[in-house]
């Protein structure tokens, strides 16, 4: 989603507390939610993204797949168990308990366990408050409570927090022994970081770099693929430098390959933005892949033919203005250019991150630097083609 849709969004939100922020923001697409979340300070975005599960989507299959690579177990994020109380503690034994606690506000639920520490079931603080003082605790507790064990992958996790919407879910082993307490901002804080890393990785920025990350260690991470997009370079260049005679005998036309590059560019961003979120909602599965190639090629020859036709009317006004021969061959030239442009970055778009899925990398990883190249050396190399051709 383009800088323009969003900033409106980020404006409306970042003044707000988290509750009414997650509200305003979950009725949006779900780009929309990556892009806002991806532009805020990361506190701010980790507190929106707890509470986003009541406004997305019902069945919440648009976060779990944000989370569905995420290599993060519950038992790795779960804290120590606290509110631990045998079965037979009274009501008014939990009370005493919760009274005399230095900081009473971290006890949320009363787990009951039995002297192997199985869980046996829950008690609310409500329930404290609603059930005389002598009872036993496992006279008033839930029994069987929902809980995570300690291998439940995050996307599966996730998946139950948007279904029960739980401040803290409990942690057993195999043998069902209380081993850990999770809370429902862990479980989301990873789809935040998850959010605001996939920014990043397009232009080659390593999921791990933080702002505070020490400059040596982030030059490190964000020197080599720079490298490999100097390479890239070379190859845009390169074509360049192939019909710098060309250029030098028509000198319009190096007005014109910004235009053509920033134009094509777009095109391709669009198709590959498109193509990495059909990956990360596992959309491309049951979606032909040739099927979005043409339907790219198509987009990519309307777009490219309509911004085309303003293109080669400027080089038409700008070429006859200057008194260049054959100000009306230029302007086609720059429309047949800017068409097959378009074409070719909508299929680059496509291929770049599923070449890269295949070949065993993140596809999202530096999509973009060769993206960038492979439209600039198509749109720059048939432009200039065509002007040698034609008006050479």
């Amino acid at each position: 989603m383009n800088d323009n849709a969003i900033k409106p969004i980020i404006e409306s939100v970042e003044d707000l507390n988290p509750v009414e922020a997650a509200s305003l923001l979950g009725v949006q697409p779900q780009e929309a939610i990556r892009d806002v979340l991806a532009a805020l300070p990361e506190e701010q975005a980790l507190s929106i993204a707890s509470h986003l599960p009541g406004s997305v989507s019902p069945e919440g299959a648009d976060t779990v797949a944000l989370v569905s690579d995420i290599d993060v177990r519950v038992g790795d994020i779960m804290s120590p168990p606290i509110g631990i109380a045998l079965a037979d503690t009274t009501v008014a034994g939990a009370i005493d308990d919760l009274v005399h606690r230095e900081m009473a506000s971290e006890v949320t639920y009363f787990y009951v366990v039995d002297t192997s520490d199985r869980l046996l079931g829950v008690v609310t603080l409500r329930d404290l408050l609603l059930n005389r003082p002598g009872q036993s605790l496992s006279d008033v507790m839930t029994p069987e409570p929902f809980c995570f064990s300690p291998d439940t992958a995050m996307s599966e996790a996730i998946q139950s927090a948007l279904i029960r919407h739980h401040r803290l879910y409990p942690v057993v082993d195999e043998s069902e022994k209380l081993v850990g307490l999770v809370y429902g901002w862990q479980l989301f804080e990873s789809v935040a970081s998850e959010i605001s890393a996939q920014t990043g990785t397009m232009v080659g920025l390593d999921r791990e770099e933080r702002i505070s990350t020490p400059i040596l260690k982030a030059f490190k991470m964000r020197h080599p693929w720079l490298q490999v997009n100097l390479m890239t370079a070379f190859a845009a260049a390169f074509v360049v430098a192939i019909f710098e005679e060309t250029i030098a005998q028509i000198v319009v036309l190096a007005v014109f390959l910004p235009v053509l590059a920033g134009q094509s560019g777009n095109t391709g961003c669009q198709a590959l933005a498109i193509t990495l979120r059909g990956l990360t909602l596992g959309e491309v599965g049951d979606y032909p892949v040739i099927k979005l190639l043409r339907k790219e090629l198509v987009l990519g020859a309307l777009n490219g033919f309509s911004v085309g036709l303003i293109a080669a009317l400027g080089m038409w006004f700008y070429a006859a203005g200057s008194g260049m021969e054959s100000p009306f061959a230029l302007g086609i030239v720059i429309l047949i250019a800017m068409t097959g442009a378009c074409m070719g970055s909508g299929v680059f778009g496509v291929m770049v991150p599923l070449t890269l899925r295949r070949l065993g990398t993140d596809p999202a990883m530096s999509s973009s630097i060769f993206l960038t190249t492979m439209t600039d050396v198509v749109g720059m190399g048939l432009m200039l083609a065509l002007a040698t051709v034609f008006l050479l």
